[in-house]
């Protein structure tokens, strides 16, 4: 009766092992997402800023105004967006590592 009880035991700390690790990919892909909607969303306000500013230069009731934003800023928010998605792929992978050593350490 003793040896089914670690045999009981350790599968649930494996359960809950696993679990965990599937609640950290999806957090994760849910928080990578998120991130990616927001910098689309901008990007989309972005460029209705840019065309509500060109037809205000068009029809010359602006000469010019602080919309300078250009495609090497929508390129920097890329940049950062991907740089935050890759520090979220080196943390998943850091506690994937962890979980890992806890099943087959533990």
């Amino acid at each position: 009766m003793g040896s089914a009880g670690r045999t009981t035991g350790s599968s649930a700390a494996g359960t809950i092992a696993i679990s965990l690790a599937a609640g950290v990919v999806l957090g994760a892909a849910g928080l990578a997402g998120w991130l990616w909607r927001r910098a689309e969303r901008r990007g989309r306000a972005r460029r209705h800023e840019a065309m509500l500013f060109s037809s205000r230069l068009q029809d010359g009731s602006e000469a010019a105004g602080p919309l300078s934003r250009t495609g090497a800023d929508a390129g920097g928010v890329r940049r950062e967006l991907q740089e935050r998605v890759e520090e979220l792929n080196l943390a998943i992978d850091d506690v994937r590592r962890q979980l890992e050593a806890l099943t087959t350490g533990g």
